[in-house]
């Protein structure tokens, strides 16, 4: 099927564009009172996840509310733990519970490599998602990055240091391995098939990607990272590695298209550390969002100024936050498709 909008594939690919394309991270989700309305119809975040037919129609609601030059699918990156044979909880409030959690070679040997089927409500929500868009823009599908998702198996909830994950590195690396391995495993299979239901780009979070120092990053994020990258040949590539910037020359050299940058990395100096051959993808601080409408105009101008001269996917340096009024986000947006057009 022919795009309507293909910017985002086209910036992602290096090619010129007539303006920048622009989405957000968690744009579908809880600043949007439709999506508000769907959900509390359910039992809460996991079953609407794990209903195609409603996690197609709040991946669409941004697309039609704001304006966005790409859809991203609504699921969560710790679906792969779950499909594993981890399952977890999302508990109002405070976020992912995993009510068992990884200590020993013992228990990696009891995960299994989840195979497409087990994520099935995930590739069939593309379907339906793909369908509904009718090639009005592009539909992003995305994973956790191997690291990421470790440190939540291992620590059971968010952490503030993941110090019981970091434990693990330093006292038990073969075990830390022999999990990275079987996630990443994992990994492929589902991008896999994320990609053959539709899906038009990956994007690749490595949330926790700052809480390690850059010797182990290389060891027990990068690796498994570059295995993901290499396995992916039909679609355009993003990742995401907030807090690396310590990484960033690594990064640049992944077999990937767009890499993300978070609010805290200065640009140009990433454009110089990353290279030419990446496309650029982000960076306004999701606070900014909380200023008036003439701020945030003066804020995403000076963000797009910054990104001038180099291939670029405008977005926040991180997801947009849930008590940001929506009719701020589209000043963002307008602002990015107003001003890149000039």
């Amino acid at each position: 099927m022919n795009l309507q909008n293909d910017l985002l594939l086209k910036a992602a690919r290096g090619e010129k564009t007539e303006r920048t394309p622009v989405w957000l991270m968690r744009q579908a989700g809880r600043i949007l009172p439709e999506y508000r309305a769907v959900r509390s119809s359910l039992s809460g975040f996991i079953e609407l996840v794990k209903t195609p037919e409603l996690a197609a129609e709040v991946t669409i609601q941004p697309v039609d509310i704001l304006g966005v030059d790409a859809a991203i699918i609504f699921s969560d990156i710790l679906v792969i733990p779950e499909a594993m044979g981890l399952p977890y909880e999302m508990v109002e409030k405070k976020g992912p519970f995993f009510p068992k959690t990884i200590h020993t070679a013992a228990d990696v040997d009891q995960l299994k490599v989840a195979n497409p089927e087990d994520l099935s409500y995930v590739t069939e929500a593309i379907k339906i998602t793909k369908k509904e868009l009718a090639g009005r823009v592009p539909l992003i599908g995305f994973t956790g990055a191997p690291w990421t998702l470790m440190s939540y198996m291992v620590e059971g909830s968010g952490s503030k240091t993941f110090s019981k994950a970091r434990h693990m590195l330093y006292t038990q690396p073969e075990v830390a391995h022999k999990l990275l391995q079987k996630i990443t495993d994992s990994i492929i299979y589902y991008v896999k098939s994320q990609i053959a239901a539709g899906a038009d780009l990956i994007q690749i979070f490595d949330s926790w990607a700052g809480v390690l120092p850059p010797l182990q990053y290389e060891e027990f994020s990068l690796k498994y990272i570059r295995q993901i990258c290499d396995a992916i040949e039909e679609v355009p590539v993003t990742v995401f590695a907030k807090g690396a910037f310590f990484a960033l020359e690594s990064l640049g050299k992944l077999n990937c298209d767009t890499i993300g940058l978070d609010w805290n990395m200065k640009v140009a100096e990433s454009r110089d550390r990353i290279g030419g051959a990446k496309t650029l993808q982000g960076n306004l601080d999701p606070c900014a969002l909380y200023g008036s409408f003439q701020e945030i105009e003066k804020a995403t101008k000076s963000m797009l100024d910054e990104f001038e001269g180099g291939s670029h996917i405008a977005n926040l340096g991180h997801g947009v936050y849930p008590d940001v009024d929506p009719e701020k986000v589209k000043c963002f947006i307008q602002t990015v498709k107003e001003y890149s057009s000039r």
